[in-house]
């Protein structure tokens, strides 16, 4: 993944990357798309930690959102194919997400929620509101990684997202 992206992945791959028989893989944790979520969930796990660490207590509200924008840009740019596959594998329909999966996108999403509860009160709002910036910063994190941010402004992803951010809170 790291080396070559998602398209890469494939079960046998990974397998003699591992060590491991196919087979095995598929006995101990399923199918190509349950392996992903796995690894999706520790990407996100890694996510939450750099996102936990980029606030604090001191800082304002406002200040710590534009911290997690910062730090979620910036885990991104650190591992850009291995953050891509959180969005480029699309699982099949009728499959649904596990409650551990659940659980792990749980984690930093509701970090940004806390961040924000204090500037947007209602429940409702916020979460949405944490959707909308999630899906922008993602538009800006996945232009920036292509390298085609470029054609549409020269200025740094980090400070587009913390106009984003900054304009969004008021």
């Amino acid at each position: 993944m790291r080396n070559e992206g998602f398209r890469a992945l494939g079960m046998r791959r990974l397998a003699a990357a591992i060590g491991y028989a196919p087979n095995s893989i598929y006995n101990a944790v399923g199918d190509l798309d349950q392996v992903v979520l796995r690894v999706n969930a520790r990407t996100l796990a890694r996510l939450h930690g750099v996102l936990a660490g980029a606030i604090g207590p001191e800082r304002s509200p406002r200040d710590n959102a534009l911290a997690l924008a910062d730090a979620y840009l910036g885990f991104v740019a650190a591992d850009p194919r291995v953050w891509s596959l959180l969005f480029e594998h699309v699982a099949a329909p009728d499959q649904p997400f596990p409650e551990w999966y659940a659980a792990a996108l749980a984690q930093p999403v509701g970090l940004v929620d806390a961040v924000l509860a204090p500037l947007i009160a209602q429940a409702d709002e916020r979460r949405r509101a944490v959707a909308a910036l999630w899906a922008a910063l993602h538009g800006l994190a996945s232009l920036s990684t292509s390298r085609k941010l470029g054609v549409l402004t020269p200025d740094p992803p980090q400070d587009l997202a913390r106009l984003l951010v900054g304009r969004f809170l008021g």
